[in-house]
């Protein structure tokens, strides 16, 4: 009898293939331990389920032969295989290899390298200068008085509207020197914890520093809610992009406190309250104490997204932005944002616990984290949009202010 095949990951990103001539299912590594690309074609993902650790190379074999009804599927069962192996998809000796290279590389390094740039932006300094002048061009109203803003973490391209609606206006000579506190989703990372480094945050203009009295103020006085150095935030979108957009604005040499937010799932699938986690009670407690004593010295900065429908993400529908299922999200996206604006935390989370968030925002933890360690912020809406992230699926996000 032969032995069980290895484990497929289920930590990867699962998605219709979007090249028109390669049908199948695509897969990537989130995670970035592996940078390969994978797409099965269609008549092979229904035998990806014998990658569960159980089923054997036998059994691969026998529903390889039922498929094609070839008695000579040997060399396909061996090519698939060895794809997804030398892939990093796998769970088995490859990619326990890969990870431990790729987090030994970050905890050894002294700056978080850019993730996204080449991809999601530019990747040369003009080039991304004359981007960015696109995104934001206009002479919007000066923003005065603000303590801090809200802006998508989608692609700039896809959300750079809201991107302005967030970020316009925000003079230089008011903001610059002001610690900015960078609250992001983390998609990949630990729920109820909060992820943190004292790297330097690196970005083709050059290099934030990070504030490390305050990292060290929040890492001793919650030290069990706080991952430092946490592998999520090499690969993190939603605190690099608003990097980028900060250094466009006030210079490369600004200073940071970037904190990745786990989502408070045990409060949302079991009840309760999100600080009913002691670690997060402390963790909210203390980013509240330095809120408050703080004061003008921060600035903050909320990089979310909003609802994720259709098929994408996991969805019995096809999503199209603005109409039919998606018009009842704007609405009930409308709501949770009148709470956040009214400084509710606890109307805000009792509308994200309704139907066990079934919206699928992914930044309801930096907004309730926001709300609890800034009690006294108001909020206006400058902007809302839906995007087709996909033919099939909806992102949602806004571009929000907020003072005191």
């Amino acid at each position: 009898m032969s032995n069980p095949l290895p484990r497929l990951r289920m930590n990867l990103d699962f998605m219709p293939s979007p090249v028109p001539d390669r049908p199948g299912l695509l897969i990537r590594d989130p995670f970035q331990y592996s940078e390969i690309t994978l797409i099965i074609p269609p008549v092979l993902v229904q035998v990806l389920e014998y990658f569960d650790g159980e089923r054997t190379g036998n059994d691969l074999r026998a529903a390889l032969f039922h498929i094609t009804g070839d008695l000579q599927v040997g060399e396909l069962q061996e090519h698939l295989t060895e794809n997804l192996r030398n892939a990093g998809f796998l769970e088995d000796e490859v990619f326990a290899e890969m990870r431990m290279e790729r987090e030994r590389a970050f905890a050894a390094s002294e700056v978080r390298h850019p993730a996204h740039a080449g991809a999601a932006y530019a990747d040369e300094p003009e080039a991304l200068r004359e981007t960015m002048q696109r995104y934001l061009n206009g002479e919007p109203a000066v923003a005065d008085g603000l303590l801090g803003i809200a802006a998508p973490h989608v692609s700039p391209e896809g959300g750079w509207q809201s991107y302005r609606a967030a970020y316009s206006g925000l003079r230089k000579e008011d903001y610059a020197e002001r610690t900015f506190v960078i609250l992001g989703t983390s998609h990949y990372g630990n729920p109820e914890r909060f992820g943190m480094t004292r790297k330097t945050w690196t970005t083709p203009w050059g290099d934030a520093q990070p504030a490390a009295a305050l990292i060290d103020e929040l890492q001793n006085k919650a030290p069990n809610a706080v991952l430092m150095e946490d592998y999520c935030i090499a690969i993190e979108h939603s605190i690099e992009f608003q990097v980028v957009f900060l250094q466009y604005l006030f210079g490369p040499n600004i200073r940071v406190l970037p904190i990745l937010c786990g989502a408070y799932g045990r409060s949302i699938y079991e009840g309760g309250m999100p600080e009913d986690d002691d670690n997060v009670k402390a963790f909210l407690g203390a980013l509240g104490e330095m809120g408050a004593r703080e004061g003008r010295n921060l600035f903050w900065v909320l990089g979310v997204d909003m609802a994720h429908m259709g098929r994408r993400y996991g969805d019995s529908f096809t999503a199209q932005a603005n109409i039919s299922e998606m018009a009842e999200v704007a609405a009930r996206d409308q709501s949770r944002i009148e709470r956040i604006n009214a400084g509710d935390a606890k109307g805000y989370w009792d509308l994200v616990q309704d139907r066990q968030d079934d919206l699928k925002w992914c930044g309801s933890s930096p907004f309730y984290t926001f709300l609890k360690a800034m009690p006294n912020a108001r909020g206006t809406l400058a902007n809302y949009e839906q995007w087709n992230i996909d033919p099939q699926s909806v992102v949602s996000f806004a571009g929000m202010r907020f003072q005191d």
